[in-house]
């Protein structure tokens, strides 16, 4: 009698897990990484209609002040689409970027400024955080290497604290521009060439302040690295990242994010994924991508393992450590949310 009532409760135990489990699993999406830094996949998490709100290319995001997920697409019906964090449509704005690509914001005493590039207005754009343009860079012809507005053709920005900022020419002559506050040029290096110090499709660029000294991380992506520069124009190292055609490299905390456009060259579409690197700028995690592995100190060439993504262009790290993920030329879809677990 006892061993009945015993098979009977664990039955009904056994019965409530799975159910439970299947109730849950209903709800869960894949995961996808490795080692602890490892995401729970939703590609439903846009909630935005996009016959009323559509997306052409998702280029990059930024998260504001207010926990906002701001993203950049170069549809000129609503360049800006701000979600919260559980992807409802807030607000958008932005109808005269046509070439809207890079996207990053800055705290300029207490107010919140954001930096857009046009590829195809050959532009810069200091805005408020609700679109009001507050300054236009042009073409710096000033440097000499310009002869019109048609070689620059600007992919990203980044802003130092005193309000200095600086420019990838990623899609045009190669170089890196640095200017004042004010937009006063006041230095220029890079461009394109053979040497380590020069630059092919210098994609992306951040201030990396992981170190007690900053420096400029920029992207080179025809040749699957990114390159540590002084804030001055000084090559410092190479990181190299084989097969990992990488965007721009985004710092949240002591991780550097980036979305691997194409792997292992640009030649082959439909091939990305995006990688996570540790302080020490070590590969610990791709998501979509093959697990790292490094012989001898040296990582192995990365591909893609899973075709999770079409061409990803950029990652946002939101202030829970979830990840968003934007598409280039992947069928116009709203960005991925992958959730940390």
């Amino acid at each position: 009698m006892e061993r009945r009532n015993f098979i009977k409760q664990t039955a009904l135990v056994s019965a409530s897990f799975f159910i439970a489990k299947d109730m849950l699993a209903k709800d869960d999406g894949p995961i996808y990484g490795h080692g602890n830094m490892r995401y729970r996949m939703n590609t439903k998490w846009s909630k935005a209609d996009p016959n009323i709100n559509p997306v052409n290319d998702c280029h990059e995001f930024v998260q504001d002040k207010k926990g906002r997920i701001m993203l950049l697409t170069n549809e000129t019906k609503n360049n800006v689409l701000i979600f919260d964090k559980s992807g409802k449509l807030l607000d958008t704005w932005g109808h005269e970027f046509p070439g809207a690509h890079g996207f990053t914001r800055f705290d300029e005493n207490g107010a919140e400024v954001l930096f857009i590039t046009d590829t195809v207005k050959h532009q810069v754009y200091k805005t408020t955080i609700d679109g009001k343009i507050l300054m236009t860079i042009d073409v710096p012809l000033e440097t000499g290497v310009y002869k019109e507005a048609k070689e620059f053709v600007p992919t990203e920005t980044t802003v130092d604290t005193n309000g200095d900022f600086y420019i990838a020419d990623g899609y045009g002559a190669q170089y890196i521009t640095h200017y004042d506050k004010t937009g006063k040029l006041l230095n220029f290096f890079g461009g394109r060439g053979e040497g380590d110090e020069h630059l092919d499709n210098a994609h992306g660029i951040v201030i990396d302040r992981r170190q007690a000294t900053p420096t400029l991380l920029i992207t080179d992506r025809t040749r699957n690295c990114f390159k540590r520069f002084s804030m001055d124009g000084k090559l410092i190292e190479v990181i190299k990242l084989p097969g990992a055609c990488v965007c721009r490299p985004v710092i949240k905390g002591e991780h550097l994010y980036a979305a691997v456009l194409r792997s292992p060259d640009l030649g082959h579409e439909n091939s990305g994924f995006t990688t996570i690197l540790d302080k020490n700028n070590k590969v610990v995690s791709n998501l979509g991508g093959s697990e790292p592995v490094y012989k001898d100190g040296i990582l192995q060439p990365m591909s893609q393992a899973e075709k999770i993504f079409l061409n990803p262009h950029d990652v946002c790290v939101d202030d829970d450590e979830n990840l968003y993920v934007a598409q280039w030329a992947s069928g116009k879809v709203y960005p991925y949310k992958f959730t940390r677990v």
